[in-house]
């Protein structure tokens, strides 16, 4: 079997070998010469996997070490006897991480009530999660166990909460939701004009869907006329080239790295692999865990006092910074893939196993 594999898939190399012959290419460079020949596809988003690239090929399996699989032309793939396959749940959690994190860093800011930061509401915040699959589960959870109340927002999951619901009475407002342009609920540029002249409270906006869930004209519009207290971007419209005036607009802004964990990079992997043996019906299983944490590690420095945290909220994040990201991008937009392709190690917990 010949697998051609992006290269910038963590933890593959070494593993995926048991499967077949592996070729390691930059994923957004990827060709139909490279895959003529090749029995498996594994990708991530920066691979358009459509006619263009497949057809002539022997691909029998597109895999994407991914939740998201909009880069995948499922009908094509369908009518070309193309069998595909993406890594639902594989970095929730590490969503989660984000999301907490983030909003401890903007309570500590001023943007949300200070107090969150210090674990001391004596109400609990309330956050609108629009998309409540894997990962605004995994959100749910993490906001859940900080003591928030969280109103659920997915209509065709049956989740009780309307937009409507949430324009009322949410502090801060969250996209997961993947990215659809037909169907009953299209979430192309859920995130409207309309949707922020809607809103009550003046919440801060978060974004970890994909960058088109959200019309970045009337994101920049809220922010300049207050319907929104702040912003929090992760995707964005025309990735890689994203807008310069929203990158600078908002609190905290990052390269698509919110489920970047090594821990959701490493399940991914896993769970990509174990597609490929299940496909083919091979008897083989794989077990891969990131590297454990360096002794005394911190994920950057904190742009607040530590007395404006509580200890646990220090604690997370030490394992992670998301201001870290953030400066980062701000100081270089134009090399918002390589932060991708090479982003700093990252963990979600502390005691981990190291890999063998």
């Amino acid at each position: 079997m010949h697998l051609v594999i992006d290269n910038k898939i963590p933890f593959i190399e070494g593993q995926a070998e048991r499967l077949g012959t592996c070729t390691y290419l930059p994923g957004s460079a990827i060709t139909a010469e490279d895959v003529r020949d090749a029995d498996v596809l594994i990708v991530r988003t920066r691979t358009h996997c459509t006619r263009a690239l497949l057809e002539g090929s022997r691909v029998q399996l597109v895999v994407t070490a991914t939740i998201g699989h909009d880069h995948i032309d499922k009908a094509y793939l369908s009518a070309a006897g193309i069998a595909w396959a993406n890594c639902p749940g594989c970095n929730a959690t590490s969503v989660g991480q984000y999301v907490r994190n983030a909003l401890r860093l903007a309570s500590a800011a001023g943007h949300l009530d200070p107090r969150f930061a210090l674990d001391t509401l004596p109400h609990p915040l309330t956050v609108g999660i629009v998309g409540c699959g894997h990962v605004g589960t995994a959100v749910i959870r993490a906001l859940e166990a900080e003591g928030c109340r969280t109103l659920h927002c997915d209509p065709p999951k049956g989740a009780p909460c309307t937009l409507d619901d949430l324009a009322r009475e949410a502090d801060v407002i969250c996209l997961h939701t993947p990215l659809t342009t037909t169907g009953p609920c299209p979430t192309f540029h859920l995130a409207d004009e309309a949707f922020f002249r809607s809103l009550r409270k003046r919440p801060l906006f978060l974004n970890a869907a994909r960058g088109e869930c959200m019309d970045t004209a009337a994101v920049k519009t809220a922010l300049r006329e207050g319907l929104i207290r702040q912003a929090i971007i992760d995707t964005w419209e025309k990735e890689p080239d994203i807008d310069r005036e929203l990158l600078e607009a908002a609190f905290i802004t990052t390269p698509h790295i919110a489920g970047y964990s090594a821990d959701g990079k490493a399940c991914g992997t896993q769970m990509a692999l174990e597609a490929v043996a299940r496909y083919f019906h091979l008897p083989l299983t794989f077990d891969i865990l990131p590297p454990a944490l360096p002794p005394h590690f911190a994920y950057g420095e904190l742009p607040y006092p530590t007395s404006a945290f509580s200890p646990r909220a220090l604690e997370q994040l030490r394992l992670y910074n998301p201001h870290t990201d953030s400066q980062r991008l701000k100081a270089a937009p134009s090399t918002f893939e390589q932060q991708r392709g090479h982003y700093p190690f990252r963990r979600e917990y502390a005691k981990v196993s190291a890999l063998p």
